[in-house]
């Protein structure tokens, strides 16, 4: 009779939530297999077939519970995929994912309504989802305008970047061949040396519009908060193998443009203290 019980991954970090749901599902007629973090959570995907997946949004980490939807995706295509989260005012987000996510469930729980959930899209016909993931420079490579228009927003809502009288075009202007070159980097290829020329002349360029050394860091902290938000709007498609390489690929190579930014930036006053 067990054996015809559906399967259910619960991952939750809070010992006490996985504890009671995890009880009152097992007398609902599912069997449980619950997990207290990601990397548990991969290894059982692994190495277990399930029919349903519930996934904690934090998992310890802010939003890494998409990590296990992405995995189970991947791996087990025809599995129910749940998210549950603390925060209502998620659910938009959420919405928005929703072809990756079957369903969310918000806490605190209603058992009724979850066991009740779980059973209505088991009970729908079978339909794989497969996610075609891709590596993070691929995503990075697709979004180049649309992480320059959003750092564009960012620049200029900044009240002490946006107090920098320039045009869009000028405040601009390097993120795309920045972005490019990170790109070509994580290929294989070594930062040529016009590149390293342009990001000095770069930082020529801005020491004259009246930037300053913090904001040269500003701006470059803008440019990896806004790779990051789009890597968590991309998260389920992203191939997760890749992902740790391909991050400090793209921040190794944006910190050594902006080093030679600053190194040019700084040639007067150094060329003062010799002379």
């Amino acid at each position: 009779m067990s054996e015809n019980r559906p399967r259910v991954l619960f991952v939750d970090d809070e010992p006490n939530i996985r504890l009671t749901l995890g009880m009152y599902l097992d007398d609902q007629g599912f069997s449980v297999t619950p997990a207290a973090t990601v990397p548990e959570a991969l290894k059982l995907i692994s190495e277990q077939k399930f029919d349903v997946l519930i996934a904690d949004l934090n998992v310890g980490q802010a939003g890494d519970g998409f990590t296990v939807v992405s995995a189970m995706r991947r791996t087990q295509p025809r599995a129910v995929t749940f998210i549950l989260t603390g925060y209502p005012a998620f659910e938009t987000a959420l919405e928005a994912i929703r072809l990756q996510v079957d369903d969310y469930i918000t806490k605190p729980t209603d058992t009724e309504t979850l066991a009740g959930k779980i059973r209505a899209k088991l009970a729908e016909p079978k339909r794989e989802q497969h996610v075609q993931s891709k590596r993070l420079t691929e995503i990075v490579a697709a979004h180049i305008p649309q992480i320059t228009e959003a750092w564009l927003d960012e620049s200029r809502t900044d009240p002490m970047l946006g107090a920098i009288d320039i045009s869009d075009e000028a405040r601009t202007d390097h993120i795309p061949r920045v972005l490019d070159v990170a790109l070509r980097i994580s290929r294989g290829k070594n930062i040529p040396e016009i590149e390293l020329s342009a990001a000095r002349d770069h930082g020529i360029i801005r020491r004259k519009q009246g930037f300053t050394i913090p904001l040269l860091l500003r701006e470059t902290r803008l440019l990896h908060d806004v790779i990051a938000k789009c890597m968590q709007d991309n998260l389920l498609s992203i191939e997760i193998s890749y992902l740790i390489p391909d991050i400090i690929t793209i921040n190794q190579t944006i910190q050594k443009l902006l080093e030679e930014s600053m190194s040019a930036f700084l040639e007067p006053a150094n060329n003062k203290k010799r002379a």
